[in-house]
């Protein structure tokens, strides 16, 4: 039994999946070939690492671990440099296209053929700070004011980082779910564009726009590999990153798609209860996780959609697993590389070695020596601070 990471208890549930198409109909080879040509022309693009971490899989007992570092994706720290920013320039090109009656491309947004009128657009969103940072990265690029919605326990530092880029940022006292809402109603009342990463009833544009650009990291690890890993441990959220990657290996590898087992702070398991009741299940936030951009409450309906055909099963990991994990990718087995990871990149890691010390879920997620595991590292270190007090111990959770 491996003794890497505290003895826990994951919360487990086995998902009742249905059959359909979703991986196909809700984000088409189209959607994702798109945003793959726009995104893969943008100035610093660059496919990030996929590493192998050789001397932890030897430890835990599988065959492989598979982590793809999103930490260096475009000097901004995470996949949702993926998203936002492209869903941004989606929204860009969607309203200039109406409001001067005629097609516009989105290389011709891009490249400042039509400042003038992307300068009389505001995009908003909320955010726990990647995917905002994400959006006021693609405003600053295409000359668009930016609003940023953060709740009450958004680092001063990522809020910082938001602001660095030209946006406004607006701090309320509630939690994201509610920054989402207030951010949606005052949008709504001065004529401003929503670019969320989650949906709801008549918006869906933009989050399938968002999950479409996640498709680019996705085609980064296929290619990268001659077979198709046995396994995906994703992190939850709202479920864009998940649904997006699963619809992207399912398009990808076809019936060999890696089994996908999401994973989620105990104290935001909003897919983990939906994979219960079979239907989006909101969740009360009583407590902020340390994994600061997994901190939702309520699922995205179309990433559902998604993950009720995609996902096997739904786990729950304790906060006490966090840091630990942090300090584990920085300070490496010997022979593994090292990897500064954020708060939030670390759920798959924390989730799959928990899981192997205890035998009876092992067997039921078919973890053995042979398993090949692939992991998405979401984010580097996008809050220094909170990195170094980890590093030093004070685990703050």
């Amino acid at each position: 039994m491996n003794t890497l990471l505290p003895s826990v208890i994951l919360g487990h549930v086995a998902a009742s999946r249905k059959t359909g198409d979703a991986a196909f109909r809700v984000l088409s080879t189209n959607d994702f070939a798109t945003a793959r040509a726009e995104i893969m022309a943008w100035d610093g693009y660059e496919a990030t690492p996929l590493v192998s971490l050789s001397a932890l899989a030897k430890a835990i007992g599988v065959g492989e671990v598979l982590y793809k570092d999103e930490g260096p994706r475009f000097g901004l720290g995470s996949f949702k440099a993926l998203g936002g920013s492209y869903a941004a320039l989606r929204v860009l090109q969607r309203v200039i296209s109406e409001r001067l009656d005629q097609d516009v491309s989105l290389a011709d947004v891009r490249q400042g053929k039509y400042a003038a009128e992307c300068a009389a657009i505001t995009l908003v969103s909320a955010t726990d700070g990647n995917h905002g940072r994400s959006l006021a990265w693609g405003c600053k690029r295409f000359g668009v004011p930016c609003r940023i919605y953060i709740h009450a326990e958004v680092s001063e530092g990522r809020a910082v980082a938001m602001q660095d880029l030209g946006a406004e940022v607006i701090r309320i006292e509630g939690d994201y779910d509610a920054s989402v809402a207030l951010a949606k109603s005052e949008a709504e009342e001065n004529g401003w564009f929503v670019v969320s990463d989650t949906s709801w009833p008549g918006y869906s544009l933009p989050p399938r726009d968002v999950m479409a650009g996640y498709g680019v990291m996705t085609q980064e690890i296929c290619e990268a590999l001659e077979h198709a890993p046995t396994h995906v441990f994703l992190q939850g959220g709202v479920g864009g990153l998940a649904a997006g990657v699963a619809a992207g290996l399912r398009q990808y590898w076809g019936d060999a798609s890696p089994r996908v087992v999401i994973v989620e702070p105990d104290l935001a398991a909003c897919l983990f209860e939906s994979g219960k009741s079979g239907d989006p299940t909101s969740v009360a936030i009583a407590k902020e996780t340390l994994m600061a951009g997994l901190s939702c409450g309520e699922p995205s309906p179309l990433a559902w959609e998604i993950l009720e055909e995609e996902a096997r099963d739904f786990l729950t990991i304790p906060e006490n697993l966090v840091a630990p994990c942090v300090r584990l990718l920085a300070a490496p087995l010997d022979g593994d590389p090292v990897i500064e990871a954020g708060e939030s990149a670390i759920a798959g890691l924390a989730a799959l070695i928990a899981a192997r010390t205890d035998s009876a879920l092992s067997e039921k997620l078919e973890l053995n020596a042979n398993s090949r595991v692939l992991l998405i590292g979401s984010e580097g270190v996008t809050d220094r601070a909170i990195f170094n007090m980890i590093m030093e111990g004070r685990d703050a959770a």
